[in-house]
């Protein structure tokens, strides 16, 4: 018998709109020996049952699993059901292969009634971050489901480390669940573009899936353009713009190793002539720049990771895009994104209004842009919705 989570009088209306998160604040009591990690068994002040969920300390209390009286606690029948109906949606999506794209997010928390896991998956192998102690705990449990669901799967890799909280697993080391590195170089396809991925020491799980839809976007506008993409990472906007026909692309990044996989990713599309990396900090770079770029991709790491942060994020978006503003050529395209969830598109949209406004050039906005659909937003949880961004037209 799991613990019990009984919450306050008039608290208990976010769940039954199921609405994933228990905050603190609308706990009345706990029954049991309550364990960070553990599933819990919440209920209405009145005795009735809401759901089960992992339960952590802190602002955010349960993360739901399920919902409702008959909710069972998670057994490897669960994790295999949930798994093979994200799996289902992405294959509806012809992303698991079929196509020319084999690189996609499997798991996208919430999204797919999953709060605290990310899966990503490069071909055959899966990468797994769990971001809750609970989903920590259920590793072995999402491995075995992992092998039951996608056929051909060569490896999981764990990669949890940075991402579980550190008091709940302070020995926690990245490394595979199933399989081994084979020693090679990993390249993927997304729209039929190589890119070589590296889940073991990159960033995140290796690669920046969700922005897919929106560098597709970008080759239509590139051919014969001459652009820039700062914070490029591994350079997945720079090999579209390349191979899309741009005049030339240039990809700026602060981190060296994110430079040396761009000059990887560059060199794969047989183009590379045109690209030039630069390990240098964003801001300085723009400084003198003016006018030599037609088309900019602005899409820094997230400003804001939580609420008390915002503010000076939508200083930090704002500044970056008044320098964009300021050094694009008349007639370009401005790329801009935030990626802070916790800064809504309407606050994003503000901040870079606010920079076309001290930048003195007039900007039209072309397109709004969010994530793509294997990072799909739970009607019930709208906070899924993290990336933002706008295509602008600036005079």
């Amino acid at each position: 018998m799991p613990a019990i989570v009984t919450l306050k009088p008039g608290k208990d209306q976010s769940l039954r709109r199921r609405h994933p998160w228990v905050f603190s604040g609308a706990i009345g009591r706990m029954q049991g020996e309550v364990l960070e990690g553990e599933v819990v068994m919440v209920q209405a002040s009145n005795g009735e049952v809401l759901g089960m969920g992992h339960y952590a300390p802190g602002s955010i209390a349960v993360r739901m699993l399920d919902f409702g009286t008959e909710a069972q606690l998670p057994d490897a029948e669960f994790w295999e059901n949930r798994i093979r109906n994200a799996y289902e949606l992405r294959k509806g999506l012809q992303l698991t292969g079929q196509g020319d794209t084999n690189v996609y997010r499997l798991a996208h928390a919430e999204g797919d009634g999953l709060p605290g896991l990310i899966i990503d998956v490069y071909g055959d192998v899966a990468v797994v971050q769990a971001h809750s102690a609970g989903m920590y705990k259920a590793r072995p449990l999402i491995a075995a489901a992992l092998q039951a669901v996608i056929p051909g799967l060569r490896a999981i890799y764990d990669k949890s480390a940075e991402t579980v909280p550190a008091k709940a697993a302070p020995g926690a080391q990245n490394g595979y669940l199933f399989g081994e590195s084979n020693g090679q170089e990993h390249i993927v396809q997304e729209n039929g573009h190589p890119f070589a991925v590296d889940w073991e020491t990159g960033q995140k799980t290796g690669f920046f899936i969700d922005q897919r839809d929106n560098r597709s976007l970008l080759a239509r506008y590139a051919p014969g353009r001459r652009v820039l993409n700062t914070f490029c990472y591994t350079g997945g906007f720079s090999s579209y713009a390349l191979q899309a026909g741009a005049e030339l692309v240039h990809s700026v990044d602060s981190s060296k190793k994110a430079i040396e996989l761009t000059e990887r990713n560059a060199a794969l599309t047989g183009l590379e002539s045109k690209h030039e990396a630069y390990a240098q900090d964003v801001f300085s770079f723009l400084k003198d720049r003016h006018n030599q770029y037609d088309l900019i991709v602005l899409d820094p790491p997230a400003f804001a990771k939580h609420l008390s942060a915002r503010h000076n994020a939508l200083m930090g978006y704002k500044r970056l895009n008044v320098a964009g503003i300021k050094q694009i050529a008349p007639g370009g395209l401005l790329f801009t994104f935030s990626c802070s969830q916790v800064v809504s598109a309407e606050l994003f949209e503000g901040a870079v209004l606010a920079a076309a406004i001290e930048a003195g050039r007039p900007a039209r906005i072309l397109h709004r842009l969010t994530q793509p659909a294997d990072h799909p937003v739970s009607l019930f949880h709208p906070e899924g919705e993290y990336l933002k961004g706008l295509v602008l037209a600036v005079e």
